[in-house]
């Protein structure tokens, strides 16, 4: 990506985005968990004629929203303007002049008050995140049981290493011991990401005594993704120290990281000895039961949240909870994408719709949704042969099925006008707005030929067994 941008006033947008209403959409899209920790990072620059310029704190910011997030935050983008194609993010580090002046002080210890707030405002603590709201089940009991041991008894097993899976629940236990401590013990909830770039500031500044002073004399020190530290060898050693200072004199160190520390990559040996001499502890994937409670603690956490009566079938929450296997953060994030469904159409959802909603999370690829696929089903359903379909005759009883199928073939796929008309025997692209137009006036009125068409979705995007 370029960071030097031709600043040429002829290519400014006319039409302005909203940046505010942008970042309310991600929120509903990505949930709150994936916002808040990354994408609300994104500043607002500039909007140009075809491209938006925004700008992040660091270039592992940058890297990490580019390689999971950017492709779905441009087609939110390109909802508020269609003349937007791509997206530019800058690097824009935190001004150092606080930290000029702080070396041009003669008062120590302003100066050291003022580092002391300048960590603290990076402590991740969560209000909402406690052990009362943390769902537990078979997968994830260990973890909990040992997190809540280190409240009741510091340094008990030292350190306490949790890992497991993106999205697994490591954040809310680690957020939940911090909350439960901090009442009587000074805490330390820092990302690895974050302790690097506040080790590279301090090194920068001439700040590295306050920095080790700091980190050394905290209570508990809680560090999240410690994956991150990977390659950086002058930070290592740095947290080698520190973390055999805070252990000698009793202070209390948890870890979190997506591996086992015998399988972290490009870290010390001594610091992954270090690890595996304390308490280590897996978060499994969630099974079916401890999926569903958590449908359900979402769903009822919602609707506490005045959010207007939210209604969500039991046939809709056992499919979250069966399919969505990968993480607990997908499960949370398919829940408000269905909530935010139900209060912008004020209805409940069928299970055809949501399938739709969650596509993506269903690896319900649009590879596998195939025009000929939505041909031969709709064919099969409505007793007619393919010829039939795809003829000139217009017949009543031939031409609502082919209007059914143009409408499937355009909600599902992301075929133009042109080319779906191609497959339909070359029809022309007007004959195709009018029969996606059509059909969507008569689903309003037409109980029956909107619920064939809700089993017909159902049955082309859920075709496990490839049946035709």
């Amino acid at each position: 990506m370029k960071n030097n941008l031709s600043k040429n006033p002829a290519n400014i947008s006319q039409t302005k985005i909203n940046w505010n209403d942008v970042q309310s959409r991600m929120k509903i899209s990505f949930g709150n968990d994936v916002y808040e920790s990354w994408l609300k990072k994104l500043n607002f620059v500039e909007e140009f004629k075809n491209y938006i310029l925004l700008s992040v704190s660091t270039r592992f910011i940058r890297d990490w929203i580019t390689s999971r997030y950017l492709d779905q935050i441009l087609k939110i983008i390109s909802e508020f303007n269609k003349n937007i194609t791509r997206i530019e993010l800058k690097i824009h580090e935190i001004n150092d002049d606080n930290t000029e002046e702080l070396n041009n002080s003669s008062n120590k210890k302003e100066n050291i008050s003022f580092i002391k707030d300048s960590f603290l405002q990076y402590n991740r603590i969560d209000q909402n995140k406690t052990f009362d709201n943390f769902v537990i089940g078979q997968s994830n009991k260990l973890a909990f049981e040992a997190s809540k041991k280190v409240t009741q008894s510091l340094a008990h097993y030292n350190p306490l290493y949790v890992y497991g899976g993106v999205g697994m629940g490591k954040t809310h236990l680690l957020n939940a011991i911090g909350l439960d401590l901090k009442k009587n013990n000074k805490i330390m909830f820092i990302s690895a990401e974050r302790f690097m770039y506040q080790f590279v500031k301090s090194i920068k500044s001439n700040e590295m005594v306050k920095f080790k002073d700091y980190f050394r004399n905290t209570d508990v020190l809680i560090i999240d993704d410690i994956q991150f530290m990977n390659g950086k060898e002058s930070m290592q050693e740095e947290f080698f120290h520190t973390f055999n200072a805070l252990i000698e004199k009793g202070s209390q160190v948890i870890v979190s990281a997506d591996r086992a520390p015998n399988k972290l990559s490009r870290i010390q040996e001594r610091i992954k000895s270090r690890f595996s001499g304390g308490l280590v502890i897996d978060i499994q994937k969630p099974d079916f039961d401890l999926r569903f409670k958590i449908v359900q603690n979402k769903i009822q956490e919602l609707t506490l949240l005045n959010l207007n009566g939210i209604k969500i079938s039991e046939e809709v929450k056992n499919f979250i909870s069966s399919e969505i296997k990968t993480s607990i953060r997908e499960i949370v994030g398919a829940i408000n994408r269905i909530v935010s469904f139900s209060r912008i159409y004020n209805k409940e959802p069928s299970l055809s719709e949501v399938k739709v909603i969650l596509k993506d999370l269903l690896n319900l690829s649009e590879n596998n949704v195939t025009i000929d696929l939505i041909q031969s089903l709709v064919c099969k359903f409505f007793k007619i042969s393919k010829n039939e379909m795809l003829s000139s005759r217009r017949s009543r009883y031939l031409v609502r099925p082919r209007q059914t199928a143009i409408y499937l073939t355009k909600i599902l796929t992301s075929k133009s006008l042109p080319e779906i008309g191609r497959e339909f025997s070359n029809r022309d692209h007007t004959t195709i707005i009018h029969s996606v137009k059509t059909i969507e006036k008569l689903k309003k009125n037409d109980l029956e030929l909107s619920a064939n068409i809700d089993t017909l979705k159902n049955k082309i995007l859920y075709n496990k067994n490839n049946e035709i």
